[in-house]
């Protein structure tokens, strides 16, 4: 039983699929298997409950990981202990934030940590910010760029990095939605909305849309994504609502057009969240630095 044993059992813990283990932590899924096998035998219990469609965590697995997640903080602190004694910080750190994120705020933050920090190694996952606050719960990454959510966990920490207001937006081709918005007054009812799956964002345009005071959207789709989002606004399919950044930085941004009298949308604070509880580790606290200054 090692630690990088342990690590990728905290894993498939959290994942509860083979494939995307396997993929994760660069193994073929048969060694993954024959590594969840060891485990068992060394502990005499099954951890994993597994057939053809699922994957389940045993009581045994629950407390397995609990003990997995203590002894690999353990580890790594003990890594930043001994290493403390050297000029040079050493480890890695792993970062999520959306497409957009990774080239709009996240360079110079790095640039900074980079050049104070140059043999730590980084590790950077994209997808859907609306899912961040969660990656770091669950012990995926170390830090997330992400919206401050209204009910923003005890538990973590946030640094602010910007305001970011949002807009409605239209597509500028000539379509049956443009059609739509060029209606005085605009028939909200009949326009059809392309729209987050959930996050902060999905709830502002739900707090908007409640204050127009004529019941429910007519949703024309969901995304996980605001680059997305923007893509099928451009197309045509229907009406959307972004932040700016993203709606600059798109490629698409000639496409699209923001509808200004319309009602105001409330802004969101976008910053870095961690866990409190690692504010005190070297690698934890020297890339906060980097975020402040």
């Amino acid at each position: 039983m090692d630690i990088k044993a342990l690590q990728t059992f905290v894993h498939l813990s959290q994942s509860l699929h083979f494939s995307k283990t396997a993929l994760a932590m660069h193994v073929s899924p048969s060694t993954l298997s024959r590594l969840i096998q060891r485990l068992e035998e060394d502990l005499g219990a099954s951890l994993l409950i597994r057939d053809n469609r699922s994957v389940l965590l045993t009581e045994a697995g629950i407390a397995f990981k609990q003990f997995a997640l203590q002894q690999i903080e353990q580890w790594e602190l003990l890594k930043h202990s001994i290493s403390q004694g050297t000029n040079e910080l050493e480890g890695e750190i792993n970062l999520y934030c959306s497409v957009t994120a990774a080239y709009s705020h996240l360079p110079p933050i790095l640039e900074r940590f980079r050049r104070n920090h140059p043999n730590v190694d980084i590790k950077l996952t994209t997808g859907d910010s609306a899912v961040a606050i969660e990656q770091v719960m669950q012990h995926q990454v170390d830090f997330a760029i992400t919206a401050y959510p209204d009910n923003f966990p005890a538990r973590m920490h946030f640094s602010q990095l910007a305001e970011i207001p949002l807009s409605v937006i239209a597509p500028t081709t000539l379509c049956v939605v443009t059609k739509l918005i060029k209606q005085s007054p605009i028939d909200w009812k009949s326009i059809p909305f392309i729209l987050p799956e959930h996050g902060a964002i999905r709830r502002r345009f739900d707090t908007w849309f409640r204050s127009l005071k004529i019941g429910k959207p007519h949703i024309y789709a969901k995304v996980a994504g605001h680059e997305a989002l923007i893509s099928m606004v451009a197309l045509g399919c229907g009406v959307g609502v972004a932040p700016d950044v993203v709606i600059e930085n798109s490629p698409v941004r000639d496409r699209v057009q923001s509808l200004s009298e319309v009602g105001q949308l409330a802004s969101f604070n976008l910053g870095v969240c961690c866990h409190k509880t690692r504010l005190t580790e070297p690698l934890i606290e020297a890339f906060l630095n980097c975020v402040e200054e």
